[in-house]
């Protein structure tokens, strides 16, 4: 059964904080991971080291996920790289017509093929274990799950409370 570490997934997104939020999801999964800013990089990246999975944001400058996706499908040794699309712009005209395309043609498809952003981590993380044939454990869940919640409560804690918090695990090391 094929594990986490083992795989390497390609993030390609042009807004920094979202390319880097997507990484440390996966990194955080056990994957390791490489960016790319947008698909004339990414698709550089994939001919000289292909990645086991890519999770391609359709709506970039240089060049689209859509432009890429079709370019990498015409490389019969990079086609059969399995892709998820991850788009804020599913369902507004800057991505829908892309979209419907893409699913129309065929050229990804099944459950699973896009996520809208903004993007739960389990689901994220879900769809590539899917796509990869790693086995779910909730283990995995649990973890980020946790790691969205304490994200939650810092985006909103006190300084002082934080700083409590912070000594108190400093002084309880395992």
């Amino acid at each position: 059964m094929p594990q986490p570490q083992d795989k390497t997934v390609l993030v390609v997104d042009d807004e920094p904080n979202v390319r880097d939020y997507l990484a440390q999801i996966l990194r955080d999964a056990g994957f390791q991971v490489v960016t790319a800013a947008d698909g004339e990089e990414a698709l550089h990246m994939v001919r000289r080291d292909p990645p086991d999975f890519i999770s391609l944001d359709l709506v970039m400058p240089r060049k689209s996920g859509h432009k890429f996706l079709y370019e990498l499908r015409k490389d019969k040794k990079l086609a059969q790289i399995p892709v998820l699309i991850v788009t804020a712009h599913a369902q507004d005209e800057l991505g829908r017509p892309e979209l419907e395309e893409i699913m129309k043609n065929r050229v990804i498809c099944g459950p699973g093929s896009y996520l809208e952003k903004p993007v739960k981590p389990a689901d994220y993380v879900r769809c590539v274990q899917r796509a990869l044939g790693i086995e779910e454990t909730g283990e995995t869940e649990d973890r980020l799950a946790l790691q969205q919640e304490l994200q939650e409560h810092l985006a909103k804690a006190d300084p002082g409370a934080l700083r409590r918090a912070l000594e108190a695990l400093k002084k309880k090391k395992p």
